[in-house]
């Protein structure tokens, strides 16, 4: 028997590109998960720097779960820095993107 084997890119390839929210993985992670992230992001950016405060810059919908569900976890987090947080919704981020500014 013969096997065949593939000598050119498939037409999926060719004919299509990447998601740009999720990179071509077809998954993308949730709300949830990137609040964690954004957390212990600032806890290494902590222990990183000495800033006297952080900025979240995240897409609406990410602060908006920060400032509602996830508050107190926030101000715990503040209060074991002694650090103010502040956060940023920016329009033109998606679900995964997030960054953390020391002050």
């Amino acid at each position: 028997e013969m096997t065949r084997k593939r000598t050119r890119e498939s037409l999926g390839h060719i004919l299509c590109e990447p998601c740009p929210a999720c990179s071509g993985r077809g998954t993308v992670k949730t709300v949830e998960t990137v609040c964690h992230e954004i957390e212990r992001e600032v806890q290494r950016a902590a222990r990183q720097f000495e800033a006297k405060g952080f900025l979240v810059l995240a897409a609406p919908h990410i602060v908006q779960k920060l400032v509602e569900e996830q508050s107190l976890g926030l101000a715990a987090l503040e209060s074991s820095l002694n650090r103010p947080i502040r956060l940023q919704g920016e329009p033109g981020y998606t679900q995964e993107t997030f960054d953390v500014v020391p002050l």
